[in-house]
């Protein structure tokens, strides 16, 4: 399993770590990913994800998970979160239709 975030792509990033006598060695920054279940309003089921903390964050921030899909670029998402999106976007327009 990566240590990748499904919807905004976050991955593992290296850096140096520097001690008092600035000596350097290389480590690895890991994103801080959380196994959560979210709910789809427009599908009306709850989806498990694996996401970044910050993800969860912007979620909330943009109304909810339907309407964080549809602002968010298909390259950062994951597979299963492009598939998630395409369902979202097929249901928002068949209740647009109706």
């Amino acid at each position: 399993m990566s240590r990748r975030c499904e919807l905004t792509g976050k991955g593992v990033m290296t850096g140096n770590r520097v001690s008092h006598a600035v000596n350097r060695t290389r480590r690895r920054f890991l994103p801080n990913l959380l196994n959560v279940s979210l709910l789809s309003d427009v599908l009306g089921r709850s989806v498990k994800l694996r996401i970044c903390a910050n993800a969860l964050r912007t979620v909330e921030h943009r109304g909810g998970l339907d309407l964080f899909l549809v602002k968010q670029d298909d390259a950062d998402l994951s597979d299963r979160a492009k598939a998630l999106k395409q369902e979202v976007r097929t249901a928002l327009a068949t209740a647009a239709a109706q």
